[in-house]
């Protein structure tokens, strides 16, 4: 499935790093598909089941929230905590097949400027230090960087354009973008 609008498809990943002191930590990442913005990074130690619902529901409250989200087979994503949630607001989750990250194409390239851009030329202190670096990529990733797939626009302007094209009652219209 490709996305036809905003909020069409989020994709949802984790990704690991680590401290300076040799402890890791995970990263979640979600984006939306049709617009390319990173709606939000998540760093800490540990994100649980129950604590993706938490962050996603956040999301919601700003951006509106998807038709469907597409993840891998990870434990906080096979969860019954998400289940739950995504079915109590109708979301459709969408998982794809072990060993084929290829099926979530978008968000293995944005973890890979992720990792390439800003997770590989940093040497983190400490989570809270990781914390305001990933997001400072991630409003830059957002706000600053055009992409030839959006017609050499930023995500955000994008997606400023594109909620335009969207009136009530139409797929998307709970779309924002702030």
């Amino acid at each position: 499935v490709k996305p036809d609008h905003p909020n069409h498809i989020w994709d949802v990943d984790f990704m690991r790093d680590n401290l300076a002191n040799g402890c890791s930590f995970k990263i979640l990442s979600v984006v939306d598909e049709y617009t390319r913005r990173c709606h939000r990074t998540e760093t800490d130690t540990s994100i649980t089941g129950v604590r993706v619902t938490g962050i996603l529901n956040e999301v919601g409250l700003v951006a509106g929230l998807p038709e469907i989200i597409r993840v891998d087979n990870g434990p906080e994503f096979i969860s019954n905590a998400l289940d739950a949630w995504a079915y109590q607001r109708g979301i459709q989750l969408q998982f794809i097949r072990p060993g084929k990250p290829v099926e979530n194409a978008y968000i293995e390239s944005f973890n890979g400027r992720l990792r390439d851009e800003c997770l590989n030329e940093h040497w983190f202190l400490s989570v809270e230090h990781a914390r305001r670096i990933i997001e400072d990529w991630r409003v830059d990733y957002n706000t600053a960087r055009p992409h030839s797939s959006l017609g050499y626009l930023t995500p955000d302007e994008y997606a400023s354009q594109e909620v335009e094209k969207f009136s009530p009652g139409m797929p998307g219209e709970n779309f924002s973008t702030s």
